[in-house]
């Protein structure tokens, strides 16, 4: 039988030397709502297809904060999201190679180890549960209250779309003061993102409500994605109410592809990216 690296230490293999806070910060304190079962660890499955770290069977939600050295940060904090069809999470490709991208430009990452598979109402609780958290700690993490987003990759992208516009929505019940802070993120942005097209003839998933109160949002997809639908409807939303947005739909590239170089979309997004952060940051 196949034995697997303790987490901690997949994920230090997974950033290649990139040394911050390896430690996870667990979310829940007591029992996880919605949940019936106790905390264990994750399970890293034996598919490591491209190359990927595919964790599943999470039970105990929590984050991982990467800093940036104290004189290159601009006090910017970002959720990112792993995709992985709500069934795993491509914790490298979609997680910490991302918060290392991020960590480069000034900003800290903190990468959302969520509930799967299979559990997208526990993975939005998490969701609002980690921003709460964030933003309560923020000056421990250098950053700005009011400067904190999320970000997500496929079904990442689907869960930082929900978190985005279901702020106002209580999903469990308070745990303790944390959970009197607001859990909207100050920005998004959605790289390939899934699901949000499940609407009637393929229009925006119904529970998505979008008005003047939804954040700002940067989209990146391709036309040979088959979920690229998700991107265009969204961003069709929020230019109808009216909420800043920026989309960028290529041709070629496909789906799941991360910022790895060797794909066109990969290797264009993240400046497009970079420049509506700084963008939308400075507005802030």
């Amino acid at each position: 039988m196949k034995k697997f690296l303790p987490l901690v230490a997949v994920i230090m293999l997974s950033i290649s030397g990139f040394s911050q806070n390896s430690a996870p910060v667990y979310l829940w304190p007591g029992i996880v709502p919605g949940e019936t079962g106790g905390k264990h660890e994750p399970v890293q499955t034996p598919n490591r297809e491209g190359d990927v770290i595919r964790l599943t069977d999470i039970s105990n939600p929590a984050f991982f904060v990467f800093k940036p050295v104290k004189e290159k940060s601009i006090g910017v904090g970002i959720v990112v999201c792993p995709g992985g069809g709500y069934s795993i999470l491509a914790f490298d490709k979609e997680g910490t190679e991302i918060a290392q991208w991020l960590v480069k430009q000034g900003i800290t990452a903190f990468v959302l180890q969520y509930r799967v598979p299979k559990k997208r109402e526990g993975a939005l609780m998490d969701a609002q549960r980690a921003i709460r958290m964030i933003r309560k700690n923020a000056a421990t993490y250098g950053i700005n209250s009011n400067k904190l987003g999320i970000m997500g990759f496929s079904a990442g992208g689907s869960l930082s779309a929900r978190t985005a516009t279901l702020f106002a929505t209580r999903t469990y019940a308070p745990v303790d003061q944390t959970d009197s802070i607001s859990c909207r993120p100050d920005f998004v942005l959605l790289i390939y993102p899934a699901y949000l097209d499940q609407g009637t003839n393929r229009s925006l998933t119904p529970e998505l409500t979008i008005d003047k109160n939804t954040p700002p949002m940067f989209l990146f997809a391709t036309a040979d994605d088959s979920w690229g639908n998700s991107a265009l409807v969204m961003a069709t939303a929020l230019r109808d109410a009216k909420v800043p947005a920026e989309m960028h739909l290529m041709a070629k590239g496909g789906h799941g592809y991360g910022l790895r170089p060797g794909n066109i979309a990969a290797e264009t997004w993240p400046g497009l990216a970079e420049i509506w952060l700084k963008n939308i940051i400075d507005r802030h």
